[in-house]
C-alpha cells in the first residue's frame, strides 16, 4: 500500500497523471536543468513520492517569453466567448479526472479525503467553472462601455474598454495547491492573459497535473506554463522586464520580498499572506456551537490554512466551559490515516514544519501558557502528525498569539467587556478572516468594526467562487476570487474623439 489504506490503482493512476517533466515552456515538456533537486514527500508515511530538478533561470526566462508570444498570438486572439468555452472544457476535464486529483491530493498534502473531495477539488472545479462565465461577460458593466457626452469643446465621444493586464506569474502555497491555481490562473486565464505557474516545491505533482490537464482541455500553447523551481528561479519569474502581473500566495516574509522585486520594473503584484484570525464569541453567542466551530475552523487542514481562527476570544467568565467544550470536541476528532473517510486531520506537510509547530508550543508553555485540550503526537500512525492544541494563560502579546504557526494550534484569550474584544481582535498585524458569535445584529455591528478581508458570522455560508479573498495589512495586497480578484488582471483603456 502506497499509504494506510489507499486503493493501489486509484493512487497509480493519480501518479501517472502528476509525475514527468516539471517544466512547461509554450508547448514543450522539459525536465529541469538546475543543479538542485525537489522531492515530493507522502507526509502521511515520509515516503518519497517523486524526485525533479530544478529549473533554472534561463528556462525560467523562455517560460516567460512563450507567455509573451502566445497573448501576442493565438491565445490573445481569442474571443471572450472562445476563452470561455476552452475554460468549461478544462473544468470539464477537471472533472473528468476527479477521482485522480483526489488521490492526488491526499497522497502528495496527506489532506483527508472527505475534506479533499469538496475543499480541494470539489472547489477548484467550481472557480475555473465562475471563471469561464466571467471570460464570456466580462466585469460589471461588459467588456466595453460607453461614457457620457462631455460639456467640453469640441464635444467629443470616450470609449472605455478593459483589457488583459499582460503575462502573469503565479506564484503558489502548498495548502491548497488545486484551489489557489485556480483562483490565480483561472482568473488570469478569463481576462485573457497569459500564466507562468509557478508551484510549491511540496506539492509540485498535483500542480503539474493542474497544468497537464489545461493542455489536455485544449488551451493553446504558451496560454500556461509551468516553472518548478527554488528561488533562482522565482527571481527570475518576479523581475523578467516582460512579466506584467505578480500574483503570490505564501508567507509575509517571502511577499514582502517578491514586492521588492517587483517594483524594479513596477510591476502590479497580488498578494495573499498570513494570518491570525480571531474567533470572537460574545456574550449571549451559543457557546457550544461557537466552540465546536471553531476548533473545526482552526484544524482544517491541520492548521495549515492563512484563515484559521487560531485566537479564540471568549467572556473571561466563560474560560473554564470553553475549555471543557474543546476538550471533548478535540478528544473526538479521529488524527490519522487521510484515506479513511472519519479522519478529521491529516498530517503536516513535513517533518520540520511539526517540528516548528511543536517548538512553538514548548516555548509559549514554558513562558506561562497551559494547554487547554489536545497536545502530543496521536499513537501508531506513521508520517508527520500532531494533535490539535488548545492553549490558554497566554500573554496576547505573545508570539503563539501574534504569529501564523500553519499547524492545529489556537489560544483563548479571555476579554471583560465587547470593547476589550474588539481591542483584542484588531490587536495583530494581520487581518485576512474572522469568525463573530452572537445573535446576529450585534455579530454584524461588531464585524463592520474589525480589520479584516473576510468575517463570518455565526459559521457564515459555503465556500463560493464570488467571494473575494484577501486582507488588510500584512495579510497582503488585492483580492484573490470572485469579480474583484478577476479585476486584478485586467487594465482599463480610454479611446475618445471629437464629433
Amino acid at each position: 500500500m502506497t499509504a494506510y489504506d489507499a486503493p493501489d490503482s486509484l493512487v497509480q493512476r493519480a501518479l501517472d497523471l502528476g509525475r514527468g517533466p516539471t517544466v512547461l515552456i509554450g508547448a514543450n515538456w522539459e525536465e529541469g536543468a538546475g543543479e538542485a533537486e525537489l522531492a515530493s514527500l507522502n507526509p502521511a508515511t515520509g515516503e518519497t513520492i517523486a524526485r525533479v530538478r530544478t529549473a533554472t533561470p534561463e528556462q525560467a526566462g523562455r517560460a516567460v517569453l512563450a507567455a509573451r508570444a502566445a497573448l501576442d498570438g493565438a491565445w490573445g486572439e481569442l474571443s471572450h466567448a472562445d476563452r470561455g468555452r476552452l475554460l468549461d472544457a478544462f473544468a470539464d476535464t477537471l472533472d473528468r479526472h476527479r477521482a485522480e486529483l483526489e488521490a492526488l491530493v491526499v497522497t502528495e498534502l496527506g489532506s483527508p479525503i472527505a475534506t479533499t473531495r469538496t475543499m480541494q477539488v470539489g472547489v477548484s472545479i467550481d472557480r475555473i467553472r465562475f471563471f469561464a462565465d466571467l471570460a464570456r461577460r466580462g466585469p460589471i458593466g461588459g467588456w466595453e462601455r460607453h461614457l457620457p457626452y462631455g460639456d467640453g469643446v469640441p464635444i467629443s465621444s470616450s470609449h472605455l474598454r478593459w483589457q488583459p493586464a499582460g503575462v502573469v506569474t503565479a506564484i503558489t502555497a502548498y495548502n491548497f495547491p488545486l484551489g489557489i491555481a485556480a483562483l490565480k490562473a483561472g482568473a488570469a486565464l478569463a481576462a485573457g492573459c497569459s500564466v507562468v505557474l509557478s508551484p510549491s516545491p511540496r506539492t509540485f505533482l498535483t500542480t503539474r497535473a493542474f497544468v497537464a490537464l489545461a493542455l489536455e482541455a485544449g488551451l493553446p500553447a504558451g496560454a500556461i506554463n509551468l516553472v518548478t523551481g527554488d528561488a533562482a528561479a522565482s527571481v527570475e519569474l518576479t523581475t523578467h522586464r516582460a512579466v506584467d502581473v505578480i500574483t503570490f500566495t505564501g508567507s509575509t516574509a517571502v511577499g514582502s520580498m517578491i514586492q521588492a522585486q517587483a517594483a524594479r520594473t513596477v510591476k502590479k503584484v497580488v498578494l495573499e499572506l498570513g494570518g491570525k484570525s480571531p474567533s470572537v464569541i460574545l456574550p449571549g453567542a451559543p457557546l457550544e456551537a461557537a466552540v465546536r466551530a471553531t476548533v473545526l475552523r482552526f484544524t482544517r487542514n491541520a492548521g495549515q490554512a492563512c484563515g484559521a481562527t487560531t485566537r479564540v476570544l471568549v467572556p473571561r467568565d466563560t474560560v473554564d466551559e470553553v475549555a471543557a467544550i474543546a476538550r471533548e470536541v478535540v478528544d473526538g476528532l479521529v488524527v490519522g490515516d487521510p484515506w479513511q473517510e472519519r479522519t478529521a486531520i491529516g498530517p503536516l506537510i513535513r517533518e520540520e514544519q511539526r517540528t516548528s509547530v511543536e517548538t512553538a508550543v514548548a516555548l509559549a508553555v514554558e513562558g506561562g501558557a497551559e494547554i487547554l485540550a489536545g497536545g502530543g503526537r496521536p499513537a501508531g500512525v506513521r508520517g508527520f502528525f500532531m494533535n490539535p492544541v488548545l492553549i490558554g494563560s497566554a500573554d496576547p502579546e505573545a508570539d503563539i498569539c501574534q504569529q501564523e504557526l500553519f499547524g492545529p494550534v489556537a489560544t483563548v484569550l479571555p476579554y471583560d467587556d465587547p470593547a476589550d474584544a474588539l481591542r483584542l481582535a484588531n490587536a495583530t498585524d494581520f487581518g485576512l478572516n474572522a469568525g463573530v458569535w452572537g445573535p446576529t445584529g450585534e455579530a454584524i455591528a461588531f464585524a463592520r468594526r474589525i480589520r479584516s478581508g473576510t468575517v463570518a458570522i455565526n459559521g457564515g455560508g459555503p465556500s463560493r467562487p464570488d467571494m473575494p479573498w484577501g486582507g488588510f495589512g500584512l495579510s497582503g495586497v488585492g483580492r484573490d476570487g470572485g469579480e474583484e480578484g478577476f479585476r486584478e488582471f485586467l487594465e482599463i483603456q480610454h479611446i475618445h474623439w471629437p464629433l
